[in-house]
């Protein structure tokens, strides 16, 4: 009978699941100047999440004029099936609502409807409400602006672990934000109900969760954020009428507190004993000193089952860097695309993907060493707005997932097959804040170069000579070979001038940056001003593969005490070394198991130098940071059995050998690429003289080269040679001229109207005034 029930009861929830689906939703307001006649114009963007993308709201004007929409977009922000027990996904859209109102007099738009999804504080009916007041503020002569707030629609926690969430309120006018929860039924808030275990700290918008027992249920977050001004101020309209407002501090001393008292909990886990204080909530009555705007902030929050340990790292993610703080500002410029890197770990779980809110347009990626990248454009109407981003890593343990799918720009994020071993992350929010062009720049990408052009006017005292790459040594990354007098012109090599690569499920990404320095001599950068980055995406398209171009060309390098001299590197027919293979007969095929013979050569004007390989790997790419690579020489240590060094003709050269290898056949084709520097002969303070050394011997060897070492050895250069192929997949002869072939004939041919998805991208970053990374504009090479 007992069995039936629960039955009954599970079939009852489904059945009321069905129609039940919002998670949640926000609001937020921008003046946007007046019209020509006169009528006031202001963006309303609303997020909402629902279990499918289809729904959105449908608001109705409760007060006053709200004027009438002009203009409406909307479109999708992100998306989970990774949701509650009852509801198949999530999904969370913006609808920018672009509308005229005759005067800058208050107004109120409400949105009311069923249902929420299933809660434990029993809300049902979802109840939003917007005060906008466009009145001109005495202190800033300028428009009132509301609190630029986000939130992630739906949060999660194992039950045993508390946590504490920083709620975005950033305030553009500087105002006091208060964040409380609803307290008029039927308007702020459905029932008004507030859940348990939970404490909000309304000065600081902070959310603390102590602890609640698990339940397949979330719970129903109906806040209000209200912004009151630092000191008096008065709002004044058009019509000639003007209205005080007052700070919040003022108000709150004469008002009276009640509090809701839960008894004593003690929960003990396998690993964790909880034990939580009465759980106090503090109310205010409505308040008698309007707010300068009023804002809803909605959301659901479910309590996991517990966690075999609530320590960040294990099976909690933890951010580590590259990742934003939370609150930080990032800076950016319009139609110049903004680059947010975020990376979390966790020891005991996988980390399979973050969920992100953010503006309309917003996109993310994981690329090849498990960074997430989150991406957006303003554009020039974003000019001088403040726009918030929130994320939040999740991962899994095996059984929480059935099928792993990779993420893609379409957010998706995978089943899990019980509600447990599914973890997040700490909540994290940046607020990106939109400025005028600083450096104007132009990109273009070709099959084997990237070509950035910086306007010397757009930045005064700008000249190459005061610019450098990122590896500045190669004669070929020189500046002053392509610049003039009115464009500082960098043309890189895709395989050179430090070019770094990196791997998304769709794009290939080629970064380089130009950097201030102080003089091309000297090692120690002080004037780091301006660091402009920039990069080159290439899409991918079935079995496509990067070839640059076949053979490569000699290194010429250029260092204090060293003068010029230049590398080669070349493969050779024998292990006598006579006759080194026809630069035109690349790629190079090998049988798997026979000999390798390869020979790297420098030659310098300076006398008394000899020649070290610290490092030796293949890889599907020759660009100095690509992983996976196999490791032939590590640290000046054989990694590889099968290497054999070969006696050189003298101290600058090194000749070595090895069999062919698998690793090649896992791969349309491969580089090998070394790591080499340049020595004072017989010096033994020098890198060359202390040959293999081991991961363990590394502690404590420090080679500085600030002042003394700098005249002893160089820095570390980076030479390929390649491409190499298995015999067996070699496939027909192409023209080893061609660079980058079939992506650019499938970018030529097919993808003209994506240009912003396969083209070249720029970022700029000026180190003055806390400015930040922005990216700079997409071209059409």
């Amino acid at each position: 009978m007992a069995s039936t029930q629960g039955l009954l009861l599970q079939l009852l929830l489904v059945s009321v699941a069905s129609a039940s689906h919002y998670f949640g939703g926000t609001t937020t307001f921008t003046y946007k100047g007046r019209n020509s006649d006169g009528t006031f114009k202001v963006d309303i963007r609303n997020r909402g999440t629902f279990d499918g993308c289809q729904y959105s709201f449908s608001w109705s004007c409760y007060t006053g004029n709200c004027g009438y929409d002009v203009k409406n977009q909307r479109g999708t922000l992100d998306m989970s099936t990774n949701a509650p027990q009852y509801n198949g996904q999530w999904c969370e859209t913006e609808t920018v609502l672009t509308k005229h109102v005759p005067n800058d007099k208050p107004f109120q738009m409400r949105e009311a409807s069923c249902c929420w999804i299933q809660t434990r504080n029993s809300v049902s009916n979802w109840r939003l409400l917007t005060y906008v007041d466009l009145g001109t503020r005495s202190d800033t002569g300028e428009p009132n602006r509301s609190p630029d707030i986000a939130i992630l629609p739906f949060l999660r926690v194992p039950q045993n672990c508390p946590r504490t969430y920083k709620l975005m309120s950033f305030d553009p006018d500087g105002d006091k934000v208060q964040c409380r929860y609803g307290n008029i039924a039927g308007t702020e808030c459905g029932t008004c109900n507030q859940p348990s275990g939970f404490q909000l700290d309304q000065d600081s918008c902070t959310l603390h969760y102590n602890y609640s027992n698990a339940d397949p249920r979330v719970y129903g977050f109906e806040l209000v954020v209200e912004d009151f001004p630092q000191r008096p101020i008065t709002l004044a309209y058009t019509d000639g009428s003007r209205s005080p407002r007052y700070p919040l501090t003022v108000r709150r001393k004469r008002q009276a507190l009640w509090a809701t008292t839960t008894p004593q909990v003690t929960s003990t886990t396998a690993s964790t004993a909880i034990t939580t204080l009465p759980h106090i909530t503090a109310r205010l009555p409505f308040a008698t000193n309007p707010a300068l705007s009023k804002l809803p902030l909605q959301f659901s929050f479910l309590v996991d089952p517990p966690a075999p340990s609530c320590q960040e790292g294990d099976y909690l993610p933890r951010f580590v860097n590259p990742t934003p703080q939370n609150g930080d500002h990032i800076y950016a410029e319009v139609n110049k695309e903004v680059e947010i890197r975020v990376k979390a770990q966790a020891r005991y779980a996988i980390i399979h993907d973050v969920i992100i809110s953010g503006p309309l347009n917003i996109s993310k990626h994981r690329n090849t060493y498990d960074e997430f990248v989150i991406r957006w454009t303003p554009i020039p109407e974003d000019l001088g707005d403040h726009y918030p981003i929130c994320f939040a890593a999740e991962s899994f343990t095996g059984s929480a997932v059935t099928a792993a799918q990779s993420t893609s720009n379409h957010h998706y994020h995978p089943t899990p097959s019980s509600q447990s071993g599914i973890y997040q992350s700490e909540m994290r929010c940046v607020v990106i804040d939109i400025k005028k062009e600083q450096v104007k720049t132009h990109m273009i990408c070709s099959e084997s170069t990237m070509t950035v052009q910086v306007e010397k006017s757009s930045f005064p005292g700008l000249h190459e000579d005061h610019l450098q790459l990122s590896d500045p040594t190669n004669t070929a990354c020189s500046l002053q070979r392509y610049s003039n007098s009115t464009h500082v012109i960098a043309v890189i090599p895709l395989n050179a001038c430090g070019t770094q690569l990196e791997e998304d499920d769709e794009n290939l990404i080629f970064k380089n940056e130009l950097t201030v320095v102080d003089d091309h001599s000297d090692l120690i950068t002080r004037k780091h001003l301006l660091e402009v980055k920039f990069y080159c995406q290439y899409p991918k398209r079935g079995n496509v593969t990067l070839g640059f171009t076949a053979h490569r060309k000699n290194v010429t390098v250029w260092e204090k005490g060293f003068g010029t001299f230049t590398y080669q590197f070349e493969f050779y027919h024998s292990s006598r070394y006579r006759t080194m293979m026809d630069p035109n007969s690349y790629p190079l095929e090998y049988d798997v198991g026979s000999k390798i013979y390869m020979e790297i050569e420098a030659t310098s004007s300076v006398n008394n130098t000899e020649l070290f390989v610290e490092s030796c790997r293949a890889a599907p790419y020759d660009t100095p940071n690509y992983w996976p690579t196999y490791s032939i020489i590590e640290n000046g240590c054989i990694e590889d059995e099968t290497v054999e060094i070969h006696r050189p003709d003298h101290l600058t050269q090194f000749k070595f050998s090895l069999d062919a290898f698998k690793f090649i056949g896992l791969h349309d084709q491969v580089y090998i690429s070394c790591s080499v520097l340049m020595c004072e002969a017989g010096n033994p303070n020098t890198r060359c003289s202390n040959g293999c050394i081991n991961s363990t011997q590394l502690v404590g060897h420090h080679y500085q080269r600030r002042r003394r070492e700098a005249v002893i050895q160089t820095a570390s250069h980076f030479v390929s040679q390649g491409p190499l192929r298995l015999r067996r997949s070699a496939e027909s002869p192409v023209n080893t001229a061609t660079n980058l072939n079939l992506n650019l004939v499938f970018i030529a041919g097919c993808l003209l109207a994506a240009v912003g998805m396969i083209s070249a991208v720029v970022m700029y970053k000026a180190k003055m005034l806390k400015v930040k990374y922005q990216p700079l504009p997409v071209f059409e090479s």
